[in-house]
């Protein structure tokens, strides 16, 4: 094996240099890709949930959007689970609207959350009104029911549940 030259030291050396003048330079454009704190701060959001009485909503913002959490009566429940999936214009069960607790997983259907964004021109809609006593877009009649599902009106589709989680028994984080 050859002994190593002074050469040979200088064209690692010179590497070396190049390779950190490089990682210099990517790495401050790699970086700005972030998303910024603002951002990161949207990213979730989370709700007390023992202030809020049986049979009132709470509106939160989540990334720009209102977000309604409410706390349905055990009749309204009732009277949501009994609804014939088949009679609706975007059949989805009350089962599938509300999430199980993560803590002990126990369902908590007393709980609902949606987006509260009409889902036919994304208007805000009202709660507690309507022939139903769950949402009504004042824009152009959607009404929807105390499981969010559109009952009636141009509305094509239900109001969005968004990710969520119960951390805590009344710790409810949304996203």
């Amino acid at each position: 094996m050859a002994e190593p030259t002074r050469r040979d030291f200088l064209y690692i050396a010179t590497g070396a240099a190049a390779v950190v003048g490089v990682g210099s330079v990517a790495w401050p454009l790699v970086s700005q890709m972030n998303p910024d704190a603002s951002t990161l701060a949207l990213a979730s959001t989370e709700v007390d949930v023992s202030s809020i009485a049986e049979d009132s909503i709470l509106t939160v913002k989540w990334r720009g959007k209102p977000v309604f959490v409410r706390h349905r009566t055990a009749k309204e429940i009732q009277e949501a689970q009994s609804v014939a999936t088949a009679s609706l214009i975007d059949p989805q069960s009350d089962q599938d609207r509300v999430k199980q607790s993560t803590l002990a997983g126990k369902a908590r259907p007393e709980w609902l959350v949606v987006i509260g964004v009409c889902t036919h021109l994304g208007c805000v809609p009202l709660g507690h009104q309507g022939d139903y006593d769950g949402w009504f877009c004042p824009c152009h009649g959607s009404q929807y029911d105390p499981s969010g599902r559109v009952r009636r009106g141009p509305a094509p589709k239900n109001l969005e549940v968004p990710t969520y989680a119960f951390t805590a028994d009344t710790k409810l984080t949304i996203g």
